[in-house]
């Protein structure tokens, strides 16, 4: 009898929900976690189970320094990191030290949308930057700072979520510079950076620490487990001097320790490293999936620009469709995918639709594209 595997989110049996925005149970590798548990535990001392140092456990953030300057090309230290318990957490952290109820936050256009949430909660007025082919328009930022005075820029630069575009070379460092012009921080969600299919993404913000400017999030949740909830942010020393000075920080100890012992194992064994190049191939044969299969039902209905990393597309269609009244009819059709409007901060992109080629193998994806090209 095969074992059935559950986990959350998952849709009704039958159905192909292109909106989910997760790894597929196939590409969570329980051998690797069970194999790097057992190795921690095997040398582990009691005070590995202590509250630990504050900015993360020693051991984790060396061995994260040496995993980033390899996969960044550049040189990373640990004392430029601070371990969290995922980017979301992090985002949540940074918006209590660095914003204050009332202030104001750029987010792109379209932006992550449960980052809405985080931002609400904090009380966070937020002014949509619109991105193109390039990423984020360093043109429409200038002219924002001409009106508002933002407390820090929240930015998905590579591989964004939801268009799946990542943000020039060129433009990055304009808008370090703008950020050191009108005192604002950039806050980047680089949580896709090291998913890259074709070839290399322009250098990750987290490179650019030394303008005092930056703080870069980072997440195991895309490269090994969601359920490990550990991640990093990556800053200067006078940032994070900031962060360790919070009371939340302070009271708590290490954050997820035990998980940091673990990812540990894996980075140094190089575990990790191979893990993340069989999601790179698993990656890029459903995202070719998905891209043939949108040519094949879609080309006439929408357009969209193929993605080179992360998990996303991003359709747009005509101004007289609403994707939003699509959702009962694609779930009666056992499909589904994420409305447009759920990542705008102007009440727009009604048009528009993302859809994730990470969950589902290519059978599924391209039958999940037949189910959904129905609804029209």
């Amino acid at each position: 009898m095969n074992k059935v595997v559950t986990f959350d989110g998952a849709p009704p049996p039958g159905t192909i929900n292109l909106g989910l925005g997760q790894p597929s149970a196939e590409l969570l590798p329980i051998d690797l976690v069970q194999s790097a548990s057992n190795a921690f535990l095997a040398s582990a001392d009691p005070l590995s189970l202590n509250y630990g140092p504050i900015a993360g456990d020693p051991g984790f953030l060396d061995s994260l320094a040496g995993f980033l300057s390899n996969s960044y090309n550049t040189p990373v230290t640990a004392a430029e990191l601070f371990e969290t318990s995922g980017s979301s957490q992090a985002l949540d952290l940074v918006s209590t030290m660095f914003a204050r109820p009332g202030d104001t936050v750029f987010v792109e256009e379209p932006c992550y949308f449960l980052a809405f949430q985080v931002f609400r909660d904090h009380h966070l007025n937020f002014v949509g930057i619109p991105i193109d082919e390039d990423g984020l328009n360093v043109t429409a930022l200038r002219e924002a700072l001409g009106k508002h005075k933002p407390a820090f820029l929240y930015t998905i630069p590579s591989f964004h979520n939801p268009g799946g575009q990542s943000t020039s070379a060129a433009r990055r460092r304009e808008i370090v510079e703008l950020a050191a012009e009108y005192d604002f921080l950039i806050v980047a969600d680089e949580v896709y950076q090291l998913l890259n299919y074709y070839a290399e993404p322009p250098p990750a913000y987290g490179t650019m620490t030394a303008s005092e400017r930056v703080l870069s999030l980072g997440s195991f949740s895309k490269i090994l487990a969601p359920g490990m909830r550990l991640g990093w942010i990556q800053s200067s020393s006078s940032l994070l001097q900031r962060i360790l000075a919070n009371g939340f920080v302070n009271s708590g100890g290490c954050l997820n320790r035990i998980s940091a012992h673990i990812v540990q194992q894996a980075m140094d064994d190089g575990t990790l490293a191979a893990h993340i190049d069989v999601l790179k191939r698993t990656y890029r044969r459903q995202l070719e999936a998905m891209h043939d299969a949108l040519l094949e039902h879609f080309s006439d209905l929408a357009t969209w620009t193929k993605p080179v990393g992360g998990f996303f597309f991003w359709l747009t269609f005509a101004r007289d469709v609403d994707t939003s009244q699509l959702r009962d009819l694609a779930r009666d059709r056992e499909t589904g995918f994420q409305g447009g409007a759920v990542f705008s901060s102007q009440d727009g992109l009604h048009n528009s639709m993302r859809l994730c080629f990470a969950h589902y193998d290519e059978d599924d994806i391209r039958e999940g594209i037949r189910r959904l090209r129905t609804l029209f």
